[in-house]
């Protein structure tokens, strides 16, 4: 468990200031819009508190998720677990030597932005375009939508990698 989780919470902004940028009327919010049909009318009305509360959970969810994706320090506590939460076992004892000597390997801004991209391209792309296919959706809708999660899984998976500490297991 990271000694620093409020990072997460941290993390989980950064959709939502990619989104009040990205998706402005200056920069991808018009072609947005007119892909979808919307108007300035039609947006009005919405339940903004909400819309951007939910989006918030989300994100801090996906930011959570994420740390599996960007940390593999994680994978090998896994393989430990249950035992390396046991005080004084063998499993936690290796645990903390493997994090002396090697916790801090592939644990940049750089490494976790690597791996936003890869999930953005393997992962969220493909199921915001198998969405749009089947919504008779265009290509501009796809590449709006994936350029907004290309940008915030990088800043996310970069955020996370760089700046989530580890105690030694006690």
């Amino acid at each position: 468990m990271p000694t620093n989780w409020y990072m997460i919470l941290v993390a989980g902004l950064i959709p939502l200031i990619i989104g009040s940028i990205y998706y402005h009327p200056k920069v991808a919010g018009g072609l947005w819009m007119k892909v979808n049909g919307f108007t300035d009318e039609s947006m009005k009305g919405a339940n903004m508190a909400l819309i951007f509360g939910l989006t918030y959970l989300f994100s801090v969810i996906l930011s959570f998720f994420f740390t599996s994706i960007v940390i593999h320090q994680g994978a090998i506590f896994s393989l430990l677990n249950p035992e390396v939460m046991e005080s004084g076992s063998e499993a936690q004892q290796v645990f903390n030597d493997l994090m002396a000597q090697y916790g801090d390997r592939h644990r940049s801004f750089k490494h976790g932005a690597a791996h936003g991209l890869f999930t953005a391209i393997f992962f969220i792309l493909p199921i915001i375009a198998i969405i749009a296919l089947f919504e008779r959706r265009g290509w501009k809708y796809i590449l709006i939508h994936f350029g907004y999660w290309l940008i915030s899984l990088v800043l996310i998976g970069g955020l996370l990698c760089q700046v989530l500490e580890y105690a030694p297991l006690a």
